[in-house]
């Protein structure tokens, strides 16, 4: 097995190209033991939901990778979006620091956004004495840009008690900040054009993650595969540009303390306005090409994922997207895997940009009227109609 302190073992993970390898463990590598999952979502999300927060709590979300990729100064960092939080695996020599950066955000989490954050760092040891494994695999979504794909069951272990109270991350000193550079949320909703947008979640059954349950996941990205461009909910060359107020002002949050803002809300309300107008005229400037830029934007973009569970915001056909659920409720009926699922008109795209000059650019969907929180509140129901039976 790769040294726990080895720094570079995420790297040594092989990629694969086709989404349906998610499905297969040959993909996958164990984590060193001696490595920690980072683990942070928001508290009563789905009450944030219902108040009309989604963009709030997709951002909350984001800025936990956003936060421990700037405090790590680690890129390739393997991480998860979860919507309303995120999940990442790290070396145990950088503990001390992700530790700090979870404890800033924690407190510029209530003060800036008025929500509460929790979050965990779980030994991945702890998590195989417990029975489970952590596994992780390398999806290539473009040339520039791979993400992590997690097995084993020790995510949702690691999620699990995190929610319990157990290895928590306390919060820093009141004024705290963490290092948001790079944390971007300049989309407005970005609308449906095949019929929906399906947030769903697969995850196994009684029967476990064997090879049933991969065969589910296979025939779900099979379904979805079917639509245009595999039910991408970001068009080819990105979304329709619009300039947001409410998107600088949540950067510009990010960026500096209430009082110290009025000179990085001027930047990036000018480098906004700037890309707005390149984005709509098709205008070059400098070394930044217009149309690579809106083509890696949607190739960056990870709306497929999984999490030891299937994890997908689609845009898709009425009739597609019933054959999925149709599918998925045979497999909940044969004990092969449980489902949430949530329907929306439109999308929510929240991004990772240092720079706009590089092609490295990571951008995350979810839905835009509850998205995964609501499609995890749909699953932890299915869940519990089916332990009281």
């Amino acid at each position: 097995m790769v040294e726990a302190t080895d720094g570079r073992f995420y790297d040594s993970v092989p990629l694969f190209d086709a989404f349906e390898g998610v499905a297969d463990e040959a993909n996958y590598r164990p984590l060193p033991d001696g490595w920690l999952l980072a683990v942070a979502d928001i508290v009563d999300s789905t009450g944030a939901i219902a108040e009309g927060r989604y963009k709030t709590v997709n951002m909350a979300g984001a800025s936990v990778i956003s936060a421990l990729m700037n405090a790590l100064e680690e890129k390739s960092m393997p991480f998860v979006f979860g919507g309303d939080g995120a999940l990442a695996a790290l070396p145990a020599p950088m503990a001390n620091r992700a530790r700090d950066a979870l404890a800033a955000l924690k407190t510029w989490v209530v003060e800036e956004l008025g929500l509460e954050l929790r979050a965990a760092l779980v030994p991945v040891s702890d998590i195989r004495a417990n029975g489970l494994d952590m596994r992780v695999a390398r999806f290539k979504a473009s040339e520039e840009v791979s993400y992590a794909m997690f097995a084993g069951g020790g995510a949702s272990w690691a999620e699990a008690e995190m929610k319990a109270g157990r290895y928590p991350v306390g919060a820093a000193a009141a004024g705290s900040r963490p290092d948001l550079t790079g944390l971007s949320c300049r989309w407005n909703p970005i609308e449906s054009r095949h019929g929906a947008i399906a947030s769903t979640i697969a995850v196994p059954g009684a029967k476990g993650n064997g090879p049933e349950f991969q065969a589910l996941i296979a025939d779900i990205v099979a379904l979805a595969d079917e639509e245009e461009r595999n039910g991408h909910p970001v068009p080819e060359l990105g979304p329709r540009p619009r300039f947001s107020f409410k998107g600088i002002e949540a950067e510009a949050r990010a960026a500096a303390p209430k009082g110290r803002r009025f000179l990085p809300r001027c930047f990036i309300t000018v480098q906004t306005l700037v890309l707005f107008v390149c984005l709509r005229l098709g205008w070059n400037l400098g070394s930044f090409d217009t149309n690579r830029y809106r083509r890696d934007l949607a190739d960056n973009t990870d709306f497929r994922k999984f999490d030891d569970g299937l994890k997908m915001t689609i845009d898709i056909s009425t009739e597609r997207l019933e054959r999925i659920e149709a599918r998925l409720r045979q497999a909940e009926a044969a004990g092969v895997g449980h489902y949430g699922l949530h329907q929306q008109d439109s999308a929510l795209m929240t991004c990772i940009v240092p720079t706009p000059m590089t092609r490295d650019h990571m951008h995350f969907v979810d839905g835009a009227s509850g998205g995964y929180a609501v499609a995890a509140s749909k699953l932890k129901a299915a869940l519990a109609r089916v332990q009281a039976a």
